[in-house]
This record gives structure tokens, C-alpha cells and sequence, in this order.
């Protein structure tokens, strides 16, 4: 089970720890697999931006009208956060029916 994320997220953190068997990788070290985010962007849509973080706050209106995928490898930590890869299953972000549902899984 892989954790994309970012390694001072205080969400993948939880996650991480709840799901001992998993392994973080950061996204702005590492990146996504562009396979994982084709997929990940299927499932979720525009869903994967974080219009919430700081990342988001800062960018002008022309940066934010990009494509999603092409704003994320522009700035990784305006990816929502976690995205976990299960075998083939994505979840997108950290909460109680995610974890309950992973920790069913295996």
C-alpha cells in the first residue's frame, strides 16, 4: 500500500500510522506516477485539488485555471492529500469510513 503525500502532513501522518503496513511517499521528493494520477483523476475529478491550502491561496487566477493534473505536477502539495493506492483502489483523502474500508481490505 503506497501514501502520496507529504511527509510534514499532519493527514498523512494519521494515515501512515494507522496503516502500518503502508509506505509515504512524498510527492514533492518523489512525484506520482503519472499511471496513478491518470488514474486518481478519473476517479476523483477535479476533487484532487485542494482549493483549501495555502499552495492554492497563493497562485493568481491564470495558474488556477490550468489543467488539474498539469497544476499538480506544477505544485505537488496542491494535491489533495492523501492519496492512497490500495492494489488497484484509490482513496482520496484521510477519514473514518477510508480508514474502516482499508483496514477491511487487508
Amino acid at each position: 500500500m503506497e501514501i502520496f503525500g507529504l511527509k510534514n502532513c499532519d493527514t498523512c501522518r494519521k494515515a501512515l500510522k494507522a496503516l502500518p503496513g503502508a509506505q509515504l511517499r512524498d510527492v514533492r521528493d518523489d512525484g506520482v506516477p503519472d499511471a496513478v494520477m491518470a488514474q486518481a483523476y478519473a476517479a476523483f475529478g477535479d476533487r484532487l485539488l485542494n482549493t483549501r491550502s495555502t499552495t492554492w491561496r497563493g497562485l493568481d487566477e491564470a495558474a488556477r485555471k490550468s489543467a488539474p493534473l498539469d497544476l499538480i505536477a506544477a505544485y505537488p502539495s496542491v494535491m489533495k492529500r492523501p492519496l492512497i493506492k490500495a492494489d488497484e483502489t484509490l482513496f482520496l483523502g484521510w477519514s473514518t469510513e477510508t480508514e474502516a474500508a482499508l483496514k477491511a481490505a487487508g
